[in-house]
């Protein structure tokens, strides 16, 4: 992993994390908390993409809430003494923390609105974000993305925007028949798929711009008008990337969790 050289207070610029939607796809686990709460080896999504930058060292998080937005701030509000050891002095009522391990993260937490789009998201933590290059994925997507890397190439193109480019995952298996019987089963190599938007995006203040009102997602015609006035670079990553859109792709992580080899855990 590249590591960068301190920029202002934390080196990184901060990253924007959408963690608004209704996660409808995954509806056995967001019936009763926010997609970016579901758990992979007992922590929140969330928290393993926060590691995955905090691994090249950001520390400023920005995150746009919505549906079920209560439950995230719940989490980050017992953060501190869920990560401790406590002493209680039931009389008083007063807590002595002991052995934090808590990472020494700024989070800030936006209600950006229960129905907004993407776009209307990101364009509601401007005054977060105005003035100064920042990073922006979703809260469901995880990767053995190289900040360092992708940071580096960002700033050499001199661009309003970079996005990650990733390969999706095979989702389906490849049959092979002889008359009805199948003589060869084999997962679809991952590099035989197309380039998509995997997030993990590099921005500009530029790019608010682009930027109109709640209903306008991000994927539409800000990305769309970005690229056709030049301002969209691809920062192709070739190695892990796999999203949490479905109840098969969310124990699929949690297999790769327990087996001790989660590609994405580069902290």
């Amino acid at each position: 992993m590249s590591k960068i050289t301190k920029q202002g207070a934390s080196g990184v610029p901060p990253v924007v994390i959408l963690c608004g939607g209704m996660g409808s796809r995954l509806r056995e686990e967001t019936d009763i908390r926010p997609k970016p709460m579901v758990e992979i080896g007992g922590q929140p999504i969330l928290w393993h993409i926060m590691n995955i930058y905090a691994a090249s060292g950001a520390k400023r998080f920005l995150l746009a809430l919505g549906y079920k937005a209560e439950f995230i701030k719940e989490y980050f509000l017992n953060f501190h003494p869920h990560t401790s050891d406590l002493t209680v002095h039931l009389a008083t009522g007063k807590i002595d923390y002991h052995s934090n391990k808590a990472p020494d993260w700024h989070v800030t937490l936006v209600d950006t609105g229960l129905q907004t789009a993407t776009g209307g998201r990101v364009r509601r933590l401007r005054p977060w974000t105005e003035h100064r290059t920042f990073m922006l994925t979703y809260g469901d997507g995880v990767g053995n993305i190289d900040i360092g890397a992708l940071l580096a190439f960002h700033r050499a193109h001199g661009k309003l925007a970079t996005v990650t480019a990733v390969r999706p995952p095979a989702r389906f298996g490849n049959l092979v028949f002889e008359r009805d019987r199948v003589v060869e089963f084999e997962e679809k190599p991952q590099a035989e798929a197309g380039w998509i938007n995997g997030g993990f995006f590099v921005l500009e203040a530029g790019i608010f711009d682009y930027l109109g009102d709640d209903a306008m997602p991000w994927e539409g015609d800000p990305l769309r008008n970005l690229a056709k006035d030049g301002q969209l670079m691809a920062f192709r990553h070739e190695g892990f990337w796999a999203p949490m859109d479905t109840i098969r792709e969310k124990h699929r992580l949690q297999e790769l969790w327990d087996s001790g080899k989660a590609p994405w855990k580069v902290w």
